[in-house]
């Protein structure tokens, strides 16, 4: 039996072996990072001070905002770390750790999603229903089971990981610590946790965004029977949604949902998903939603009118 005795610590080989590109890395990810952390903070407490928590919509996008802080938070500060160090190296029980905190809130972002077109099929299909069905009991139950689901889906990785021998080989071709690449060095045949894996994720990937396509569809055939101002304005509620649907889920379903083959383009799309995706998200529901900018722009104002208001009385 094999018994992970000579590999304590990973060596990730990032996203270049070049110097000058490593230093760009460095540069164009901690700027990226700041930007994702200040961006979906300030939606959070705009959110949670102000009079928008208590509409599902926005206590949905309340939760997506931190899950997307600390889904970039997984993988990106490592990766930032690495581009800088001669010693690219995780140990093993951090490589555990992330793979448990990428999974766990890139899981729940997908539900958090599949919550949000809920929100959206009831709101535009059963209007009239809408304040009884989408209860602030109904939308915390909801996101409390997202939560645990997502820890369930997040466990199950972990373990295939902590089960897997290591008895030489301990370079990790990615940029952070997943499943795939550890298989791969793994001292056994892993054609059998290969497609465990696959399954895993890919069927939540996959059901998921069958459920998304089916509300959507609902949707459109809802709309078909309203008036031309009533389909506007329910369709601008949802195109940010969409936008992000499609940003998130389409490289997720290329990562997961196929057989476990390497292909040269797979860290470019997971850099797309775990690091650009939790910066578009507040942007584009920020940008798109005058309710939202509204609410920042005031409480922001009061805030600053406050923080004068006591500098004039220290």
């Amino acid at each position: 039996m094999y018994q992970n005795i000579s590999v304590k610590e990973f060596i990730l080989l990032g996203l270049t072996n070049d110097v000058l590109e490593e230093k760009i890395v460095f540069v164009v990810f901690l700027l990226f990072y700041f930007a994702t952390i200040f961006a979906n903070s300030l939606t959070v407490m705009t959110i949670r001070c102000s009079r928008l928590y208590g509409s599902p919509m926005y206590f949905f996008l309340f939760y997506l905002s931190f899950d997307d802080a600390c889904f970039s938070t997984s993988t990106v500060p490592r990766l930032i770390v690495n581009a800088i160090t001669d010693k690219k190296v995780i140990s093993y029980n951090e490589c555990m750790i992330q793979i448990f905190t990428l999974h766990f809130f890139g899981c729940m972002e997908v539900f958090l999603l599949v919550l949000m077109s809920f929100d959206r099929y009831v709101a535009i299909c059963k209007p009239l229903q809408y304040t009884v069905i989408m209860s602030q009991h109904l939308c915390g139950t909801m996101v409390t089971l997202a939560w645990i689901g997502s820890c369930i889906h997040s466990l199950g990785h972990v373990t295939v990981a902590l089960k897997l021998p290591f008895c030489g080989p301990n370079v990790i071709d990615h940029f952070s610590c997943e499943v795939e690449p550890l298989l791969k060095i793994a001292c056994m045949d892993t054609h059998v946790l290969n497609l465990l894996v696959v399954f895993n994720s890919g069927f939540i990937c996959m059901v998921s965004f069958v459920i998304l396509i089916i509300s959507y569809i609902l949707i459109l055939h809802s709309l078909s029977n309203q008036s031309a101002e009533g389909r506007k304005k329910a369709l601008s509620t949802c195109t940010s949604h969409i936008i992000v649907v499609i940003l998130f889920f389409v490289p997720c379903i290329y990562t997961y949902a196929r057989p476990p083959t390497v292909y040269p383009g797979d860290k470019t799309v997971a850099v797309f998903y775990t690091i650009g995706t939790p910066l578009l998200n507040p942007l584009i529901y920020t940008l798109r939603n005058a309710e939202i900018k509204n609410t920042m722009k005031k409480l922001w104002h009061g805030q600053l009118i406050a923080m004068r208001g006591l500098s004039l009385y220290a």
